[in-house]
């Protein structure tokens, strides 16, 4: 029988409201308990000054496998929630071709399970082939292993086919997430639409864009009952529309992305392709709400939309280069410097955000240290100072704006199913 024990640690297990200084063991891949005595471990790891928690959560993951193997893999995409504390990822389902039947989700979490390192819990199209069309075989998803819907990078537009999708989810006790975004509104653009667009004279994508479908998908949601949970929500006002359908008591939740917490449209000014993401980094004023609103609670989870492409394609000229970074290998020290340093939210918040809150909407037994739960730990060093360097990165893309900064907070050591993966940190 093997065991682990992590004494002298902070653990932090939002989902028992446990922040105390304790031992955790492990016995055959399942925590059996916090606190109690020493006794004989096949394994002893010393925690001390470190943070013990759930191991970390990313609900917003593009693994680019199958089609798109040049930007990642399944196996290095793992490799780099690994580095990054990250023990589970939801990955979306924009692949070629996408993730629309049983068996593309059955290949996913096979080629998981091949790789051997972090969880991968695939996430079904809604409709057939991402067209917006057809529903997809949604009954079928969930046999292979999906654990909601959404038809993310483009939005579903007929809103009689939301409506559908929404009243099978439901039924099939999944949530919808909504990649919330008028078309009509954002074709051809670059980035926000606004002061800095008008003088960079690029195309603009109007804030606007993203709060029409954001109360389409609460309307929606109010009629059919289903769980929402909007994807990247990046304005103040879309913050606003959560909290309203919130106080409604309706069951909407929402994620912040770093990046949008800590970057804005200013800089998009050295016409730098890592800073073109979708949507687009907006004005202060709309960091400083989605703080605000992660503060308030309004917005539940924080996930990275770690979306690769090589850097081929990011050097093309801006408005020709694809949308989105990466951010697993970040996640944690980005959420530090936004969050945590300027004291929006203490470390219990955070680590909820980032553990417990993304497994509820998943529906998955993960995001929590409570005896019998499967042993997914991170131990990280929450004062442990060091610089991004993205040439140390475990994903096959480079597409990330934090190079060079210097940061705080570092995944040390990462445990997933009682087997330790990681024992010191990859990216220093």
């Amino acid at each position: 029988m093997s065991s682990i024990l992590i004494k002298n640690g902070r653990v932090i297990d939002p989902a028992t409201n446990h922040d105390a200084v304790a031992n955790l063991w492990i016995e055959n891949g399942t925590i059996t308990a916090i606190g109690g005595p020493d006794r004989q471990a096949t394994e002893i790891i010393d925690a001390r000054g470190k943070l013990v928690c759930p191991g970390l959560i990313d609900m917003h993951v593009h693994l680019r496998e199958p089609g798109r193997e040049e930007d990642e893999t399944i196996a290095s995409g793992c490799a780099a929630a690994i580095a990054g504390g990250v023990t589970s990822v939801a990955c979306m389902p924009n692949t070629e071709p996408p993730l629309d039947s049983q068996s593309a989700a059955e290949f996913v979490i096979q080629q998981a399970r091949r790789a051997g390192l972090a969880n991968v819990f695939p996430v079904g199209c809604l409709t057939k082939g991402k067209m917006g069309q057809d529903l997809s075989e949604m009954g079928g998803l969930v046999q292979g292993g999906a654990v909601a819907f959404t038809d993310d990078g483009t939005p579903v537009t007929d809103s009689e086919v939301m409506r559908r999708a929404m009243e099978y989810a439901r039924g099939l006790g999944k949530a919808v997430l909504s990649h919330s975004e008028d078309m009509a509104l954002t074709r051809g653009a670059v980035m926000h639409e606004g002061a800095e667009s008008l003088r960079l004279g690029l195309k603009g994508y109007p804030a606007a864009a993203e709060e029409i479908m954001i109360y389409r998908e609460i309307a929606l949601a109010e009629i059919t009952g289903a769980r929402l949970h909007i994807l990247h929500v990046s304005s103040a006002r879309g913050v606003e529309l959560i909290r309203w359908a919130r106080d409604k008591g309706l069951p909407v939740t929402g994620e912040a992305s770093p990046h949008h917490l800590l970057l804005n449209d200013e800089c998009l000014r050295g016409f730098d392709s890592n800073y073109k993401m979708s949507p687009p980094l907006r004005e202060k004023k709309d960091s400083a709400a989605l703080i605000q609103g992660l503060k308030d609670g309004v917005i539940t989870v924080l996930a990275t939309d770690h979306a690769p492409h090589s850097v081929e394609k990011k050097m093309r000229e801006i408005d020709q280069a694809p949308n989105g970074i990466i951010g697993l290998e970040t996640f944690l020290p980005t959420c530090v410097k936004a969050l945590i340093e300027p004291g929006h939210l203490t470390w219990p918040q955070m680590i909820a955000m980032m553990t417990l809150h993304p497994a509820q909407i998943l529906g998955i037994d993960r995001g929590t240290l409570k005896p019998g739960a499967p042993a997914d730990v991170t131990i990280l060093d929450p004062d442990r100072e060091w610089t991004i360097d993205v040439n140390k990165f475990r994903s096959k893309s480079r597409n990330c704006p934090f190079g060079g900064w210097k940061v705080r907070g570092l995944a040390e050591q990462v445990i997933v199913g009682g087997r330790i993966v990681q024992r010191s940190s990859l990216l220093v």
